[in-house]
């Protein structure tokens, strides 16, 4: 067969099936010179390119494998079988590859790196060499970036272009820059989200990279301190009051984003303002007043004003490596029946999101004091019990429907409370599938959904409870991913570039409400949410990553055994 001379060295599959006899004598003299320089091996039928420099100190190769034109390696590279190393490829450093490994043209694996301490130039810093691990069956596409200390699990995809700094899963397919997972090879369903998978990845490459700003957009200024402390107050959009609430969801913002506290006040200092005026006798710690200074100490629990506090605060401050200074004492001297009271005084009835909520603060509670030695096995008792004798059988809710709002009291309500009770501690809900039922019913409700009326409560009030009820039942699942799916891009669709989400969707004609202003209270909850969506798309990698604050998705704490 006639061809150009060079053909061979680039599409090396064919060098076997079309080289000439002086060819093939050619390229095993070539094999047996770097088999004897570096004092490895190489298979039958594998092709090393005269255009390509390679010059190893350890080269094993296995059967039916070849390097390329103009490939560059250098290092220890050993291969399985059937591995293929294209055109313009760069692979230095320790890179070891299993079987069927197909690397795309101008790729670079980098099993090495180099320090960059500032004592000395860049080209006179030390290497160091943690090595590379390709798994069986892994295709990496052309243009990919792979760099040291990186695994690579089997049957592994990695797109083209990608830049791989993390170890990348068995049957994982990634891609990205930083590389993030977008399905699992196994699930052919999963093929159908590769646009969510898209859009999800973008939309949190954009939140990361403007984080900084939309909390330092959240900051009102004042006088510094004389000691140079700035003594200005986190609001939770430009114009509002300042409260603790905002800057409890700066901190969880901040933290959920980038993994650091906001960079406007130094850890111990936003630790001292979120600690400062817990009232040691309750434990509860007051709203800030409209002059910025906190309001006078709550009178007990029953001053649900502060509520919120216990969740929010406590949160930050479990974010920010500390806790709340003391129990909540309102809570730790609440007896069996105490507990059981409070649950019987909740309104169920008629406001099941403040019912909820009021579960969520009492459980939260229970939850901190637990941590700090101050809870009996008969307070735990008393809070699960109560909440599993009072779950409603036919729809799994603590509360009805009303004529006038249909399920939004008793869904959100079920938010608030399995937050705060089932979710915090790690245990099961009562009645998965008549939740189910009960939230999926309630997510088509059109007066509750849609522009102008789809707010931040509404959309994890429906995504937590669906994602919590399918740990345990995969009851309606394929509905659940179809809502799951229609969510993506309406969510996506609500931010604001530089200033976040606002907590409610506008309407059609635009933005008339505070609440139709990004702020960080609806940043915050609505990337909270759009994890638990991706998650229930089993995309949740794709945003690179998880909530670890008030919407967390662990529990908090596990039960002391007994």
């Amino acid at each position: 067969m006639e061809h150009d001379a060079k053909l061979l060295d680039y599409n090396a599959w064919l060098f076997w099936q079309e080289a000439d006899e002086e060819q093939r004598k050619a390229q095993l003299e070539r094999q047996r010179g770097l088999v004897e320089l570096t004092g490895g091996s190489i298979g039958e039928r594998t092709f090393v390119s005269e255009l390509a420099m390679v010059h190893p100190a350890d080269l094993r190769m296995g059967d039916d494998c070849y390097i390329a034109a103009h490939a560059y390696v250098t290092g220890s590279l050993r291969t399985g079988d059937d591995c293929t190393v294209n055109p313009f490829t760069v692979v230095r450093g320790k890179v070891t590859l299993g079987d069927g490994v197909r690397i795309g043209a101008h790729t670079s694996i980098l099993g090495f790196n180099h320090s960059m301490e500032p004592d000395r130039p860049v080209h006179r810093q030390p290497h160091s060499e943690r090595g590379i691990t390709v798994g069986d069956d892994v295709w990496i596409g052309s243009n990919a970036v792979i760099v040291d200390g990186v695994t690579i699990g089997s049957h592994a995809v990695v797109g083209a272009g990608s830049v791989v700094t993390k170890d990348v899963p068995e049957w994982a397919v990634v891609a990205g820059n930083p590389a993030r997972f977008i399905r699992d090879r196994r699930h052919r369903k999963a093929s159908r989200h590769a646009d969510a998978a898209h859009a999800l990845a973008e939309l949190a490459d954009r939140a990361r990279e403007q984080c900084a700003r939309i909390v330092e957009r959240s900051w009102e200024d004042s006088a510094d301190a004389p000691d140079g402390t700035p003594s200005g107050r986190y609001v939770n959009a430009p114009g509002d009051a300042p409260t603790l609430r905002a800057h409890a969801d700066a901190v969880e913002l901040s933290f959920l984003l980038t993994g650091e506290p906001p960079r406007r006040l130094p850890r111990e200092e936003h630790i001292r303002r979120l600690r400062q005026n817990q009232d040691p006798v309750s434990g509860l710690t007051p709203l800030l007043g409209p002059d910025g200074r906190h309001a006078p100490p709550p009178a007990g629990y029953e001053d649900g004003t502060a509520h919120y506090h216990v969740l929010s605060l406590g949160y930050a401050l479990d974010l920010l490596g500390s806790r709340f200074e003391h129990p909540i004492r309102a809570v730790e001297r609440m007896t069996p029946a105490d507990i059981s009271a409070v649950l019987d005084g909740q309104p169920w009835r008629d406001a099941g999101w403040q019912a909820g909520a009021g579960v969520d603060t009492l459980g939260t509670a229970l939850m901190w004091n637990l941590r700090h030695g101050e809870v009996s096995p008969a307070q735990l008792d008393a809070f699960f019990g109560g909440l599993l004798t009072r779950c409603r059988p036919d729809n799994g809710m603590w509360s009805r429907e009303r004529p006038s709002d249909g399920l939004l009291q008793p869904v959100n309500g079920f938010y608030r409370a399995t937050r705060g009770s089932f979710a915090q501690f790690g245990l099961p809900l009562p009645y998965p599938e008549r939740a189910v039922d009960t939230v999926l019913t309630h997510a088509a409700d059109s007066r509750h959904f849609g522009p102008g009326r789809t707010t931040a409560c509404n959309g994890l009030d429906v995504a937590h409870p669906l994602w919590l009820a399918r740990r345990q039942s995969a009851h309606r699942a394929d509905e659940i991913t179809a809502w799951a799916s229609a969510q993506v891009a309406l969510i996506a669709a609500q931010w604001v570039d530089g200033e976040g989400f606002p907590f409610a969707h506008p309407p059609l004609s635009g933005p008339n409400h505070r609440d139709h202003r990004p702020g960080l209270q609806g940043t915050e909850m609505w990337l909270a949410t759009l994890w638990y969506v991706a998650d229930l798309l089993g995309l949740a990698e794709s945003l690179g990553y998880r909530p670890r604050g008030v919407h967390r998705p662990e529990p908090a704490v596990d039960l002391p055994a007994r």
